[in-house]
């Protein structure tokens, strides 16, 4: 793509000059075999990843519409196809007729094969493994103290399709607490960030962000604001302005957005930011705050106040129990909120392994048992107890699934 521009012979003074006037160019510039954009007052250079997004975009492509080889179907993860089938009936995107298809089937219906290959997109939909072909394809959060001390952290994998459950259900249980109050006879839960609007972004966060970059989701959680980060870029001509106020829906992973919402998981109007604006508004909590620096780092920050962490967070912050050498399963927000009478229900070994799986969800039986120097069938016996109890529940699958403690 050459550049075209305005050559005028014009006189000043009684002199001739020649004025050469080049406008604003919405794509790059190809010059001896490399592309060039301008952002700002500098020239900078395409590469890596943003030149092989300004190339797929030019013959009509987008990323996650990249067909992939050597995938083989009885690798996905079934578990998933089944939540995308109860989300869609259950928002009445699409209705039982329509779902009454092979998996196989649903991903062709979703456009989300080319030819006998399969995209990208189904790949992180619905792949028990998504990180062996997207490396970063997960989320990680994190609780802080402070920017420099990390108290305590979780990570989520598996199938996009699930992760935003995933990822409420974990920072819900373990990160927030909320205030109980009663309407009659009704539990309320009033948290300090409200659930739709922390919903609302990081299904946002994790339909629109830019997989090229390897980077996972990064939530971190400090005692008087979450925010959530994420690698991502604006549509060509958009500033930070535009996205922030009314505009058209243009999706960056146009065919994961696309199963997002037919499984009812978002809408496809360009509203997301509005909607989180407006469930701040309603709950009555400060507006949050949105950031996009250095072309890819797209950020929300949520501000709740002082009291947002779990009580056993506090303690951690003000070291009742982060400096004892002899707690050392102790250190995490689940074991303390163990209170009395669910201790005394529960053995040495059940106590420990909800500290355990608190601190790392993602460990096996085999694992588990390793780490308490028990055998797996005793392991097994005790995670029975639990689950029974309500106390910890699976996950996902049992290759890439998880254990969430709901204390």
């Amino acid at each position: 793509m050459a550049i075209i521009a305005d050559v005028r012979i014009q006189e000043e003074n009684g002199e001739n000059y020649i004025r050469i006037a080049v406008g604003e160019y919405p794509f790059p510039i190809s010059y001896r075999g490399s592309y060039y954009i301008r952002s700002g007052s500098t020239t900078q250079e395409l590469t890596g990843n943003a030149l092989d997004e300004f190339i797929l975009r030019k013959h009509g492509k987008t990323w996650d519409g990249v067909p992939v080889p050597f995938v083989e179907f009885e690798d996905f993860e079934s578990d998933a196809f089944k939540v995308f089938r109860k989300k869609a009936i259950a928002r009445s995107r699409l209705t039982p007729e329509d779902l009454d298809i092979t998996d196989e089937q649903l991903l062709d219906t979703l456009r989300l094969t080319e030819g006998k290959y399969l995209k990208r997109a189904a790949l992180l939909l619905f792949h028990q493994d998504p990180e062996k072909w997207v490396q970063g394809a997960y989320v990680k959060i994190g609780m802080f103290a402070n920017e420099a001390d990390l108290l305590y952290q979780h990570e989520v994998h598996g199938p996009l399709i699930t992760m935003p459950d995933k990822v409420i259900d974990i920072i819900y249980s373990n990160y927030f607490k909320g205030m109980i109050s009663y309407e009659g006879i009704q539990r309320v839960e009033n948290w300090n960030v409200p659930q739709g609007a922390f919903t609302e972004a990081i299904t946002n966060a994790i339909c629109h962000r830019d997989y090229s970059t390897g980077i996972p989701i990064q939530i971190k959680v400090f005692p008087d604001r979450v925010i959530i980060y994420n690698d991502g870029c604006l549509s060509e001509k958009w500033t930070l302005h535009d996205v922030l106020n009314t505009h058209r829906s243009e999706p960056h992973n146009p065919a994961i957005a696309t199963a997002f919402f037919r499984a009812g998981i978002i809408e496809s109007w360009g509203r997301g930011i509005t909607n989180i604006k407006n469930a701040c508004e309603t709950a009555g909590k400060p507006e949050p705050t949105f950031e996009f620096k250095r072309d890819r780092e797209f950020s929300v920050t949520f501000f709740t106040g002082d009291n947002i962490a779990n009580t056993s967070t506090e303690r951690f912050a003000n070291g009742d129990i982060a400096n004892d050498p002899i707690k050392d399963l102790l250190n995490d927000p689940i074991k303390d909120l163990l209170n009395d009478p669910i201790k005394d229900l529960l053995n040495s070994t059940q106590q420990e392994l909800v500290s355990i799986l608190a601190k790392s969800p993602h460990l096996t039986i085999k694992e588990l048992a390793d780490k308490l120097q028990i055998n797996e069938r005793n392991a097994r016996k005790n995670i029975k107890v639990l689950k029974d109890m309500g106390i910890v529940e699976r996950v996902g699958s049992k290759k890439s699934g998880s254990w969430l403690v709901k204390l």
